[in-house]
């Protein structure tokens, strides 16, 4: 028989939420320990953020995926749209409980060395003669306010190099298991690439290039390992600036500036940066962000989505991204869409534990306080 195929969506930090789930599923015991066998897992991303209980989560599915594999199944775990914010510096959903969990005994001293690598770069800019932008102009304790402890550990961990930067940079965005696309929040029929590996070579390609970037302005000496995302494109927007003012400065009295005074590579480079907003990983349409398998008007014989699907040789959809009003799993264009994201993090959205099992075309929705055949979810509606 073909072994057992589960999904589960959206855990925001929901740690509590996630292990019960998988107790329900019969995938994991009490301690979260793998008891599935040879099933399958997949997780389809937003695990973090929101949430405080996100560290522990990301420990449970990182050992999981071993342990998993070791009994002959499998943990697939795939980056939503929040994991691929934090790897880009977008922390806005990082609350101070989730940098709570990272900080330690020695965390005043980093954040007081972090906040002395960071009045050095404005001291830098005027030693050079350069104007020194706001970027670099933060209070003491403006910054303090914005680097609460824990900040400077949660960023070394998500960064290239860290504990879950490094695991996470490994995770396609896109997977298909037995005919089912699994992915977090869906696929706009309109910018739908030849191959679903398109999006998962897109998605690393452009991480890579925003920590290639960072790495550049550390080199630099234009940022440190701390700044965010807005941090970093003010700093490749002030750079053009300047570079544009010199040769403005240079025309005006009627010279040819050296070309030796730029750095032609920044310049470019950074011009690619601050088109940021069209980049699949950010784009509201893009394969992280797009709703449309929850939002388009819902068709039985399967709308837009039923050409998609035979193009990728495949049954179905099943996503998150969209919490369900119903807080349960919902089927949508004649079973070729199934939206698992049933508000896991009860705090924040009200909803619940879930998880989907597929067994060839039998659909069960599991809660932890049992078990509905989603079928029969979709003719009651």
């Amino acid at each position: 028989t073909a072994a057992r195929l589960y999904a589960i969506g959206d855990i925001h930090g929901s740690i509590d939420g996630f292990k019960s789930i998988l107790r329900s599923a019969g995938l994991a015991d009490a301690n979260g320990k793998w008891t599935g066998g040879r099933a399958q897992l997949v997780q389809t991303g937003d695990y973090t953020d929101r949430g405080e209980g996100t560290r522990a989560v990301l420990d449970l599915l990182m050992a999981l995926e071993p342990q998993a594999r070791s009994a002959g199944g499998r943990a697939i775990v795939l980056l939503g749209n929040h994991e691929v914010m934090n790897l880009i510096g977008e922390t806005r959903d990082v609350t101070r409980e989730i940098y709570a969990t990272f900080a330690d005994a020695n965390s005043e001293k980093r954040r007081n060395d972090a906040w002395q690598q960071y009045a050095r770069l404005a001291e830098l800019k005027k030693e050079k003669g350069e104007p020194v932008p706001g970027v670099y102009a933060q209070t003491r304790e403006a910054w303090l306010t914005t680097h609460p402890p824990g900040y400077v550990e949660y960023k070394d961990a998500m960064s290239p190099r860290g504990k879950y930067g490094q695991w996470l940079r490994g995770k396609p965005i896109v997977t298909m298991v037995d005919g089912n696309i699994f992915m977090h929040a869906g696929i706009p029929p309109a910018s739908a690439p030849a191959k679903l590996d398109d999006l998962n070579d897109q998605a690393r390609a452009e991480v890579r290039r925003l920590d290639q970037f960072l790495d550049r302005l550390i080199n630099l000496k234009l940022a440190t390992r701390d700044f965010s995302l807005n941090e970093v494109l003010q700093v490749a927007s002030s750079e053009i600036g300047l570079a544009n003012a010199r040769i403005a400065a240079a025309k005006a009295e009627g010279k040819e500036l050296d070309r030796g005074q730029l750095n032609l590579p920044l310049l470019m480079e950074a011009q690619e940066i601050l088109k940021i907003d069209t980049w699949l990983v950010v784009h509201p349409e893009g394969a992280l962000w797009y709703r449309g398998l929850a939002t388009e008007k819902d068709d039985p014989a399967g709308g837009p989505f039923a050409a998609l699907l035979a193009k990728y040789g495949a049954k179905r959809f099943v996503t998150g991204h969209t919490p369900q009003s119903s807080r349960s799993i919902t089927m949508r264009f004649g079973g070729r869409a199934l939206l698992i994201d049933t508000g896991m993090l009860a705090t924040v959205y009200k909803g619940r534990a879930s998880a989907l099992e597929i067994d060839g075309d039998r659909l069960t929705a599991i809660y932890e306080d049992g078990r509905v055949p989603v079928a029969a979810l979709a003719a009651a509606r």
